[in-house]
């Protein structure tokens, strides 16, 4: 082969080499940080990884919000008419949270089945409701 062919090559099979390392180390950096949705039927069934973080979401179950009255604790069970999820959550609750309403939660499974919440988003206005949670609840509804 000739010299000049073979430092094209020689080059060309490093920069494919570094692309490929390059583009391993994003996509391992990025499947870090993907926080999956799970509906309460998943969660229930065992679909959902312990102390990984997730995304949990439904309708809050009517008279399930429990108060502490000498801390931020709140616990309140999310259903998706099938099933329901326990969540725990310290902290101020969005204004628009209420029962009856549509939330996502944010936080880790614990070995209980119980959701640690870090973060809870109640929906902006009366139509609104976030796709993962309409997809969860037609999904329940039609089995």
């Amino acid at each position: 082969m000739h010299p000049v062919r073979k430092k094209r090559m020689i080059t060309i099979a490093v920069i494919l080499v570094v692309l490929a390392a390059a583009i391993g180390l994003v996509m391992y950096a990025l499947s870090q940080n993907i926080n999956l949705f799970y509906s309460p039927t998943q969660i229930a069934q065992g679909e959902a990884p312990q102390n990984v973080t997730i995304r949990a979401g439904g309708m809050v179950v009517d008279n399930s919000v429990e108060r502490a009255s000498d801390s931020l604790d709140v616990a309140f069970s999310v259903t998706d008419y099938q099933h329901s999820v326990r969540i725990e959550y310290t902290g101020i609750l969005p204004d628009l949270f209420r029962e009856g309403q549509g939330i996502v939660a944010q936080g880790k499974l614990d070995e209980r089945g119980v959701l640690i919440a870090s973060e809870v988003l109640a929906k902006h206005d009366e139509e609104y409701m976030p796709p993962e949670v309409t997809d969860a609840l037609e999904k329940a509804q039609a089995q």
